[in-house]
């Protein structure tokens, strides 16, 4: 399943990470599934508001927190690049979906990377 928004199913998600040999593509790639799975929760669940939206994000983190080992596995990480990469797509899941006034830290707050 993909999402029937189209400014997120044209979007290249992690592409800095993509073009950085730094992040195998194989390991970018479960994080681009992290965010394609929280663009269809968001479509599924309709959040009416910010809390819902952070609940929502906050998942994904963990998701992404997660992901972390495998990225140590081949020698690479989540580091300073990377996490801000990710939050800017965060972000731009948001503003696709109506929230473009979540606050791009509160999207991934509370969170361990």
């Amino acid at each position: 399943m993909s999402p029937r928004n189209q400014q997120v199913a044209n979007h290249a998600f992690l592409k800095e990470m993509y073009e950085d040999e730094y992040y195998p593509d194989h390991v970018v790639d479960k994080g681009r599934a992290i965010l394609l799975g929280l663009c269809e929760r968001i479509e599924a669940e309709r959040p009416s508001d910010l809390t819902a939206l952070y609940l929502l994000t906050g998942a994904a983190t963990e998701e992404f927190n997660e992901l972390e080992a495998e990225f140590e596995a081949v020698g690479s990480e989540i580091e300073t690049v990377a996490r801000e990469v990710i939050a800017e797509d965060f972000w731009f899941v948001a503003s696709a979906y109506g929230f473009a006034e979540a606050d791009a830290e509160e999207l991934i707050a509370t969170r361990e990377w």
